[in-house]
């Protein structure tokens, strides 16, 4: 067997594993890494920024359901990916991140371009790894891919000096991998299901909670099929959209709890008497204040994760596994062919009407509910659709309803700035052909507005719509409401002209400026066979609402 050197064994690795695509950026440590893709199938994407390749990757695996796979040197290349490391690991994201280091010879030397990567990352991966021979490579390669896709996924860091890429040796990709301490297939406890089960067919007020969990596990059909039989109204998360179809022909959709919740949907949450949670970590964004969250109702708790159950909120009943084994034998083992919950989800409709997600309407100015109802009305909800973070992330998860998991791709944990766009090119891989929004603002989409140059070098068909007001528009509300609208460095004298930013980039780009113009706009943008910016002008006094003061319970809500 002909010997080949370590870098071309991460080549063979990621191609045993079945990768596609890979976003990265080269530099030093990498250089043998990056002459190994020269002859790869693999296709790399060159990132301008290697935040961006990892939020790349990020959006790659929301969307494709496989690890997303990102690449950047040692010292600041790998410095700069920690931040899209971080988002993955809060949100639950496979990722698998290669870095290059300095020679096993310097390693502690402060070498140029020298830094800790597995030190700096240790309390934001579910694992990493530091390859000290090229036989090391496919086991470690083959380590990090199972760790990042089973159990809980997360990301897993691949740490490989330089000279272990240069270095020859044999290569067999190993067919399976074994762990002491590792065993997610060992992690089912249903020994609670059959008070689980008593509790939902004798709960007169129920309700489904859906986080990101039943997404990851795809287990939204399952879900739906349960919601049906026992007639269960379901409220999600931020990272739970998708999981439910927020169109439910019978109305059992809420829409999203929390913060910045509909109003039913947190109605729902604290008049109800069982809730069955599944995929949620019970977020401080989800409960409001935690000792009144849902004071009423009787828990059941889903969630692959051990650790989740009463870590934040008590519940009566656990169950521990995968979300679409655990619904499967709840499903099975409901003895009842239908429950009558005719008075509770009228109850709920009158609250829906009574009630409806606040419009506001600026005369002759654009209002941000236009934009994304208007986007998803011409669109069909068929797009994928990524965010940055602040107020446009909120108004598009209120207002743009999303049908089937892997449509709507955002930072929850983290609440990553710089986010939406790189994931909307990682996401625009992961589904070639299909159309892939990204809803920013003005101040997310300068953090990573460098990669408008990639979207134009590979013709990535990402179309950018920026609700622009010339401000960070959720810590200027903050402000406006908690410190007397003592306006500290959240209000911009002056913004770039984004549209010639974007054609200087070699992108179309486009303003709207007046209500009648958001449509026509809208429509020209989805027009271009490539990557488009539109920059919406709307105003700067604009707010979220509904929204629950900190430390509030969720059904203490500004409404208007």
């Amino acid at each position: 067997m002909a010997k080949i050197n370590g870098a071309q064994m991460v080549l063979k690795s990621l191609e045993a594993e079945g990768v596609d695509t890979i976003f990265g950026l080269p530099g030093g440590t990498v250089i043998p890494l990056y002459d190994a893709i020269y002859d790869s199938k693999i296709n790399h994407v060159l990132m301008r920024h290697e935040q961006a390749a990892a939020h790349a990757a990020d959006g790659y695996a929301r969307v494709s359901g496989k690890p997303g796979v990102c690449i950047a040197t040692s010292g600041p290349g790998a410095t700069n990916l920690v931040t899209g490391i971080a988002t993955a690991n809060l949100d639950s994201v496979p990722m698998v991140a290669i870095t290059g280091q300095v020679p096993t010879t310097a390693i502690g030397t402060d070498a140029f371009q020298e830094a800790d990567t597995l030190g700096i990352t240790i309390p934001i991966v579910k694992h990493s790894m530091q390859v000290r021979t090229p036989e090391q490579i496919g086991p470690a390669i083959k380590k990090a891919f199972y760790i990042a896709s089973t159990g809980r996924h997360g990301p897993v860091l691949v740490d490989i000096p330089a000279d272990i890429q240069k270095s020859f040796g044999n290569f067999e990709y190993p067919k399976k991998i074994s762990f002491l301490g590792y065993h997610p297939e060992k992690g089912t406890d249903l020994t609670q299901l059959d008070e689980a089960v008593k509790l939902l067919e004798n709960a007169e007020r129920p309700l489904i909670f859906a986080g990101g969990g039943v997404i990851k596990s795809g287990a939204a059909a399952k879900l739906t099929e349960l919601a049906e039989k026992l007639q269960i109204p379901v409220a999600t998360s931020l990272l739970g959209k998708g999981a439910f179809p927020e169109s439910h022909p019978l109305g059992l959709s809420l829409g999203m709890a929390g913060m910045h919740g509909h109003p039913v949907a947190n109605r729902a949450i604290m008049t109800a008497d069982v809730i069955l949670a599944i995929g949620s970590r019970f977020s401080d964004r989800t409960t409001g204040k935690i000792s009144s969250f849902a004071s009423g109702a009787k828990i059941i708790h889903i969630d692959l994760d051990a650790a989740e159950i009463d870590k934040v909120i008590g519940s009566e009943v656990w169950l521990v596994g995968d979300a679409g084994t655990v619904v499967d034998a709840l499903t099975t083992s409901i003895n009842r062919k239908y429950c009558d919950r005719c008075h509770w989800l009228e109850e709920l409709e009158l609250i829906r009407q009574r009630e409806p997600l606040p419009r506001t309407e600026y005369p002759g100015q654009i209002a941000p509910w236009q934009i994304i109802e208007t986007l998803r009305e011409i669109t069909g909800g068929k797009s994928v659709l990524t965010t940055e973070v602040g107020q446009h992330q909120m108004w598009a998860a209120m207002h743009y309803k999303v049908e089937e998991p892997g449509r709507f791709v955002t930072s929850g944990g983290l609440g990553t700035m710089g986010f939406g766009f790189p994931a909307a090119i990682g996401a625009s891989y992961a589904c070639p052909g299909e159309h892939v929004c990204c809803i920013a603002g003005d101040g997310s989409f300068m953090m990573n507005i460098q990669e408008l140059d990639t979207c134009a070098r590979y013709n990535i068909p990402v179309k950018v719509f920026i609700l622009n007001n010339s401000c960070l528009g959720m810590v200027r509300q903050w402000q406006e409401f908690f410190y007397e609208k003592r306006y500290s460095n959240t209000l911009y004298s002056r913004n770039p002209d984004f549209v010639k930013i974007a054609e200087g980039m070699g992108v179309s780009g486009f303003l709207a400026t007046k209500p009648e113009e958001v449509r026509k706009t809208i429509e020209a943008a989805l027009s271009v066979p490539g990557p488009a910016v539109v920059d919406f002008r709307i105003p700067q006094e604009a707010l979220v609402l509904p929204m629950v003061t900190p430390g509030s319970p969720i059904d203490k809500m500004i409404l208007y």
